[in-house]
């Protein structure tokens, strides 16, 4: 039936159909470089991450640009708490992020453009609308898009004009002609960062960056713009107005925004001490077990953080990677040979529809099955699906470690051959109905930090 994803403009799913066949330009309104990335930037990052994989398997031509802004009021007040350069903390902070997206398996986009390289783009998107009569200098240096003048305002949020006007406030040194018109370029205060245009120094608002770069990559018109839970008013609907006022043609054909994250069912914040950065969580989890919990939910449902959730995926895993400890040397299927497989259609069919990935491991689990029951029989057909739950797994960023090591939840070592010794010395016990000297063994690895879990397929061990 071919690829369908729920628009959040639209508020439905609707079958997607390219600007260019074969071709998808995807816009992600990326991260602010002020502070190491949280959880709920994972999300957004391994989603997007996730829905790249899958549409370049699928045989898409994709370009995927997320944009990094590097320049803005928390950029600034952080490096002025720090006393460093507000472009030295955003290349410290940059470099963060490429740390963590690496650790949870992420791919890179292909292109990361950056607010204070595009201000010329910048400057020129705003000079237009000030032409055009949809933006105005005010008296304090600022420019400020006059919302009244853009009829469709309010179209991707669902706001009414009388409800974005009652949450609209004007600060002391703005002056606005209405509450609801926002900020093009911010002149600047003292000791600020700037640079030189038509109104004088000063630098960029917030919402123009991602308009002048993502049609700087993409074009005016492009196919997909994706963010997080928090980015559907005001930022993107800020964007399609200026967007659209300053091209006359429609800015982004589809839009799509992540669910939220809640910790342990409640909204992370600092000041309910549920604040976690990606970095706390990896110091505990391992990254496929993060990477795991991320995209077992639907990119657009909520997911929650709490460790029966972690507990969860490491045990999900543990399912795939229990199927896979005798294959460790089994490289990945291609996507290309993958169409061979029983379970191709339905890993399709469930990834099709709006990227539907708890359907899609549904698939892997029953492909699990069928290889535990292959090995017991058939260990050249076992062999085959093995890599063939690779393959579906590589789609996800999971399933690439080795499976020993994953279960064993660390670096083998030299203690393993005599862990494996004990763990044989226990199998023969058990078959000789010594259960006294198999429970002695087991509380020995115990002791160890050693867990046992016995199956049908025979024992297996890992580090607690």
């Amino acid at each position: 039936m071919g690829l369908r994803i729920y628009n959040t403009l639209s508020r439905r799913v609707e079958d997607f159909s390219p600007l260019v066949p074969g071709h998808i330009g995807l816009y992600v309104c990326g991260i602010t470089v002020y502070d190491y990335c949280h959880l709920g930037h994972a999300r957004l990052l391994v989603g997007f991450d996730t829905i790249a994989r899958y549409l370049r398997a699928r045989g898409w031509s994709l370009e995927y640009v997320r944009n990094v802004t590097d320049i803005d009021d928390k950029i600034l007040r952080r490096a002025n708490e720090n006393g460093e350069s507000f472009d030295a903390l955003a290349i410290r902070f940059t470099a963060a992020m490429h740390e963590d997206e690496r650790a949870l398996g992420n791919l890179p986009p292909d292109h990361e453009p950056r607010a204070t390289a595009h201000i010329g783009e910048i400057l020129g998107i705003t000079q237009r609308l000030v032409e055009e009569g949809y933006a105005y200098p005010a008296a304090n240096g600022d420019v400020y898009y006059r919302v009244s003048r853009f009829a469709g305002y309010g179209k991707l949020s669902g706001r009414k004009p009388e409800e974005l006007l009652s949450g609209a406030r004007v600060e002391i040194d703005e002056d606005k002609e209405d509450p609801r018109d926002f900020v093009l370029w911010k002149a600047a205060k003292p000791g600020e960062p700037s640079w030189p245009s038509p109104w004088g120094p000063g630098r960029p608002g917030w919402h123009i960056e991602c308009s002048a770069m993502s049609m700087k990559c993409l074009g005016e018109t492009f196919d997909i713009h994706g963010g997080g839970p928090d980015l559907v008013f005001p930022q993107p609907e800020n964007e399609i107005a200026q967007s659209e006022a300053a091209t006359g043609h429609e800015f982004a054909r589809l839009w799509m925004h992540v669910g939220p994250l809640r910790i342990d069912g409640e909204k992370m914040s600092k000041s309910l001490g549920n604040f976690f950065t990606i970095r706390d969580v990896l110091a505990k989890y391992r990254p496929e077990v993060v990477r795991y919990l991320l995209i077992s939910s639907h990119y657009r449902s909520p997911i929650n953080y709490a460790e029966d959730s972690l507990q969860g995926a490491q045990a999900a895993l543990e399912r795939f990677y229990a199927a896979l400890r005798d294959f460790g040397d089994v490289p990945p299927v291609s996507w290309q040979l993958l169409t061979a497989s029983a379970h191709h259609e339905r890993f399709i069919a469930a990834m099709d529809e709006d990227f539907n990935t708890p359907e899609a491991l549904a698939v892997l689990f029953d492909l699990a099955r069928d290889l535990n029951a292959a090995a017991r029989s058939d260990p050249g057909r076992a062999r085959a699906l093995a890599g063939e739950l690779k393959g579906f797994g590589a789609v996800f960023g999971i399933l690439q470690e080795d499976p020993m090591l994953f279960r064993r939840g660390g670096e083998s070592s030299s203690e393993d051959a005599g862990i494996d010794a004990l763990v044989a010395e226990r199998s023969a016990a058990k078959k000789a109905k010594d259960f006294a000297r198999s429970d002695v063994i087991r509380a020995e690895l115990l002791a160890r930090g050693i867990v046992l879990e016995d199956t049908r397929e025979g024992t297996l061990w890992r580090r607690a």
